[in-house]
């Protein structure tokens, strides 16, 4: 596994959301953290529905744009934004009281490095990537922005067990979890969908840049 590949497995939603589920059952243990973690799951279900639906448009009936490379919401990009700035964030105030816009700038990085792994991979267009960190990134500004953003006060021991376990969990899954099944789900309930036994493919959306433009000789 090169470099880029372990990077673009941070983006993984079989890696990301149970260590987004650790840290929003963290939150939600108390009152005061319940606003923040129920708006960052209603975010995460809306921009998983989006995304998913942008791919089955494109896998069961060809719906993208040949012109903007665009076959459908990267997933990890997604992920990555919706997750990474907010679970720092909560992480640092957590553990430290204090920091949430810095930790959270630096997970909006994380994310970027993400996104761009997945064009390294060449796994998604330009296009895909920056439509992933705008919806996962708009779940985000939702949660850290809430009129109502509280992190509840825990025992130490609660807190610094549950962070430690979601690093590990974190850094193990990426290294060692076998590779997501999401793709091929995805692709299955297309086809199941739409009639059809074969995915539209990028390279069948390329090609319509490729034709000829069949126009009527001019007379001179």
């Amino acid at each position: 596994m090169n470099a880029w590949h372990f990077v673009t497995r941070f983006g993984e939603a079989q890696i990301l959301l149970p260590a987004a589920l650790l840290v929003g059952l963290l939150l939600a243990s108390r009152p005061e953290g319940r606003p923040a973690a129920s708006r960052w799951l209603a975010g995460l279900v809306l921009a998983t529905g989006l995304t998913t639906l942008t791919k089955i448009a494109f896998i069961g009936w060809g719906i993208g744009s040949a012109s903007l490379n665009f076959t459908g919401v990267s997933g990890h990009s997604m992920y990555a934004s919706a997750i990474y700035p907010v679970l720092l964030a909560a992480c640092a105030e957590l553990l430290l009281g204090r920091g949430r816009m810095a930790a959270a700038l630096l997970g909006a990085v994380i994310a970027l490095v993400v996104g761009v792994s997945r064009l390294a991979v060449d796994a998604h267009s330009v296009s895909e990537v920056i439509a992933g960190f705008v919806v996962g990134g708009a779940v985000s500004l939702a949660v850290l922005f809430a009129e109502h953003w509280h992190t509840p006060r825990l025992q130490r021991w609660l807190q610094g067990g549950a962070l430690a376990a979601m690093a590990l969990w974190l850094f193990g899954a990426t290294s060692y979890a076998p590779p997501s099944p999401t793709h091929a789900l995805v692709t299955r309930i297309a086809l199941r969908l739409s009639g059809h036994e074969h995915p539209y493919t990028r390279a069948q959306l390329l090609h319509t840049l490729r034709e000829p433009l069949d126009l009527p000789t001019a007379r001179l």
